[in-house]
C-alpha cells in the first residue's frame, strides 16, 4: 500500500514541522518574557528550584511506558511543547483576555486560566491524534504524552512564579528567601503533579478516542477529556485563591483522590497491556505471523530483561540490540494486531504490519532466547 505510506510520511513531516516551528516561536516568547523581567540571578535560582520535581515525575511516566516505549523524540517534543508553546500561548491569551475582555485577576485565575491553559496543552495531544495517530495505542499512551506536556508546562510556570516570589513582584509579599521557599514548597513539593494531572484527563480522552469504534466516540471522548481537565484545573485554582483552608480541603477531598484514581488507572492499563498483547500475539501466531514460543519472552517484562541479558552474554552489545529490536517489533505488531481484532485499525495498518513482519523475519534468525540453542520458527 504505497499510497498509505506516503500519506503517513507526509503526516509525520507535517507534525514535525508544525511542532518544531511552534516550539521555536514559543521559546522566543518565553525568553523575551524572562529577559524583560530582569533580575537574571532570580531566574537562575528559580530554574534550579523548578527543576527539582521534573526528573522524578518524568521517571514515573517512563516507568509506565515500558511495554511499548514511545519514541523519545516525541516525548521530548511533548515536554518542549509544555515548556514553551503552551506556556507562551496561555500567557498571551490571558493577557489579551485581560485587555479586551476586561477580566479581573480573580476571573482570569479561576476561569480564563483553566480554559486557555488546558486548551494550549491539549493541542499537542490533538495534533498527535490527527497526524501521528499510529503512535497512540490507547489510554496509557495518552496519559504518558499528557504527562510530558504537563510536566513541561509546570516547569516553566514554576520558574515564573518562583522568580516573582523572590523578587516580590507576585503581589503577595516583599519577596526574598522566605517567599521563594514557601512558593517552592507549595508548587514543587506539595503539588508538582497538578498540571500533569489536569492534562491527563485530556490524554485519557484522546486514548479512548483511538480505540473507539464510532465516529461520535472519536470526537466526543477528547472533548469530554478536555472539559474534565478544565473543571479539575478550575477547582484547584479556586481553592488556591480562597485561602489555605479551602486549598487544604480541595487537596485532600478532590485532588488526592483524583490523583490516586488516575495512577490506579494508569497502573491497571499497563497491567492489562500484558494480557492484551498475549491475546493478540497468540492470534497472530495462529495465523503464522510470529513463533508462539516467543510470546512469553516478549510480553513479560522480567522475561524480556532476562532474554536481553542472555543475548548480551552470547553476542555482546550487538546481540542485545538485535534482541531489543526484535522484541520491540513484536510488541508493535501485537498492538497493531489488537486494534485490527477490535475493528479499529489505523489507516496504514497493512503497510505498518508488513514493516513489523519484515523486521521480525530479518532479526529472528540472529537471536535465541534463554534455553534455546538454535532459533526456531
Amino acid at each position: 500500500m504505497p499510497g498509505t505510506r506516503r500519506v503517513s510520511a507526509a503526516s509525520s513531516v507535517a507534525f514535525t514541522v508544525v511542532v518544531t516551528v511552534l516550539v521555536g516561536v514559543g521559546a522566543l516568547v518565553i525568553f523575551a518574557i524572562v529577559a524583560l523581567s530582569g533580575a537574571p540571578s532570580s531566574i537562575a535560582l528559580a530554574t534550579l528550584l523548578a527543576a527539582v520535581p521534573v526528573g522524578p515525575i518524568v521517571a514515573c511516566y517512563l516507568w509506565l511506558d515500558r511495554y511499548e516505549p514511545e519514541p523519545r523524540m516525541l516525548l521530548a517534543a511533548g515536554l518542549l511543547w509544555g515548556c514553551f508553546v503552551a506556556t507562551a500561548a496561555a500567557i498571551l491569551l490571558q493577557g489579551v483576555g485581560g485587555l479586551v475582555g476586561g477580566f479581573t485577576e480573580r476571573e482570569t485565575l479561576e476561569v480564563v486560566a483553566p480554559v486557555t491553559e488546558e486548551a494550549c496543552k491539549g493541542v499537542f495531544l490533538f495534533l498527535l491524534l490527527w497526524w501521528r495517530r499510529s503512535e497512540l495505542d490507547g489510554v496509557l499512551d495518552g496519559i504518558v504524552y499528557a504527562g510530558m506536556v504537563g510536566v513541561g508546562f509546570a516547569f516553566t510556570e514554576n520558574i515564573l512564579y518562583l522568580a516573582a516570589a523572590y523578587n516580590g513582584t507576585d503581589g503577595i509579599g516583599p519577596g526574598g528567601t522566605e517567599a521563594v521557599t514557601t512558593t517552592f514548597i507549595l508548587r514543587c513539593l506539595i503539588s508538582p503533579f497538578a498540571h500533569p494531572l489536569f492534562t491527563t484527563f485530556t490524554g485519557i480522552g484522546v486514548g479512548l478516542a483511538v480505540s473507539s469504534r464510532t465516529t461520535g466516540g472519536r470526537v466526543l471522548w477528547p472533548v469530554a477529556g478536555y472539559v474534565c481537565a478544565v473543571v479539575a484545573h478550575a477547582i484547584w485554582n479556586i481553592s488556591t485563591s480562597s485561602g489555605f483552608g479551602h486549598f487544604a480541603v480541595a487537596y485532600l477531598v478532590f485532588m488526592t483522590p483524583a490523583l490516586i484514581a488516575v495512577v490506579s488507572l494508569a497502573v491497571w492499563s499497563r497491567r492489562s497491556e500484558r494480557r492484551m498483547l498475549a491475546s493478540a500475539l497468540t492470534d497472530a501466531a495462529a495465523r503464522g505471523l510470529v513463533p508462539e514460543t516467543d510470546i512469553g519472552w516478549v510480553v513479560d517484562l522480567s522475561a524480556r530483561r532476562r532474554s536481553r541479558s542472555y543475548a548480551r552474554q552470547r553476542g555482546g552489545r550487538s546481540g542485545e540490540r538485535a534482541m531489543r529490536d526484535y522484541q520491540q517489533a513484536a510488541i508493535e505488531l501485537g498492538f497493531l494486531h489488537y486494534r485490527y481484532l477490535r475493528g479499529t485499525p489505523p489507516p496504514d495498518y497493512a503497510a505498518r504490519g508488513q514493516q513489523f513482519l519484515q523486521r521480525i523475519d530479518a532479526l529472528r534468525p540472529s537471536i535465541a532466547f534463554p534455553g534455546q540453542v538454535v532459533p526456531t520458527r
